[in-house]
């Protein structure tokens, strides 16, 4: 039986099952084969789109399987030494942690590697709680290896074009940033508004202080207009006329508020202070800062 309609998923290969479960919800629609298979025979799936596992995820699932067996089977298709993955490689891997010998398997038959890239991606994309980075991923690969557009993509994984879209935009963020949303130290928010700034080193100063001051969605978005603002700010020569010692207050309010902050001396030495703020919350979030909380 060759596969067909790769753009569905393994949901138009396997028969549906009855209900969903803690090892994955249940695919639809007729397979080669279901079998009891040797675990040692299974290779990993060298197009697995997920690079990160959750230890804890994988201990509950060890402990689900314990109890109730592999309500779920993995999919695999048939290579001339034995096996080779397709989807379920954290069941695969808690069976063999808990020390079984087999495991219950759907047998494909995917014949080139096309198809089981295609295959493998989809699955894991809609099946597998992949992290944002490991998911965009996949969406590129998709692009690249199988040559789909981002309407296709965007149509075989059943989303809207405009989130694969915003997916793929998260790859172009630095391997700081990047790291640091795959940990759940910041938000997809977060991240899509770093975007916003062009300078790489800004963006990785930002997410350094997203994190370390559990900053908002909104306090960035906040922060980033700051940072664009000065940017456009003109003349240099005018920062000449501003004394060192000035200019080095303002960056250290500037950095302590998170916002736009100028001192505007007077005669006598005295002057005043001027901080920028964008809406309620930003005022309440600069009281906080001043009363030290």
């Amino acid at each position: 039986m060759a596969v067909k309609r790769l753009g569905k998923g393994l949901g138009a290969l396997i028969p549906e099952m009855s209900s969903a479960s803690a090892q994955g919800s249940a695919p639809a629609q007729p397979v080669e084969r279901l079998n009891e298979i040797e675990v040692s025979k299974v290779k990993p799936n060298p197009f697995q789109p997920r690079e990160t596992f959750d230890p804890a995820a994988l201990q509950e699932l060890k402990q689900s399987i314990g109890e109730n067996g592999v309500i779920q089977p993995i999919t695999v298709r048939q290579t001339e030494s034995g096996y080779e993955l397709i989807a379920g490689e954290r069941r695969l891997r808690a069976v063999s942690e808990l020390g079984h010998d087999q495991i219950p398997a759907y047998v494909l038959d995917v014949k080139t590697d096309q198809e089981m890239i295609e295959l493998s991606l989809i699955e894991n994309i809609q099946r597998e709680n992949l992290n944002p980075i490991d998911e965009a991923n996949g969406y590129q690969r998709l692009i690249t290896e199988c040559r789909l557009t981002q309407d296709e993509v965007a149509k075989k994984v059943g989303k809207d074009r405009s989130t694969v879209t915003n997916f793929l935009r998260l790859l172009k963020l630095p391997a700081r940033v990047q790291k640091s949303l795959i940990a759940d130290e910041i938000t997809q928010g977060h991240a899509r508004a770093f975007l916003a700034l062009e300078d790489v080193g800004m963006q990785i100063e930002l997410c350094k202080e997203t994190v370390k001051k559990k900053l908002s969605v909104r306090q960035v978005e906040a922060a980033i207009k700051v940072r664009k603002k000065s940017e456009t700010e003109p003349d240099k020569a005018q920062k000449i006329l501003i004394s060192p010692f000035i200019a080095d207050m303002e960056d250290r309010l500037r950095n302590a508020f998170g916002t736009q902050v100028r001192i505007v001396t007077g005669s006598k030495g005295r002057g005043r202070i001027e901080i920028e703020y964008y809406n309620d919350n930003d005022i309440e979030r600069i009281l906080e800062v001043t009363q030290g909380k």
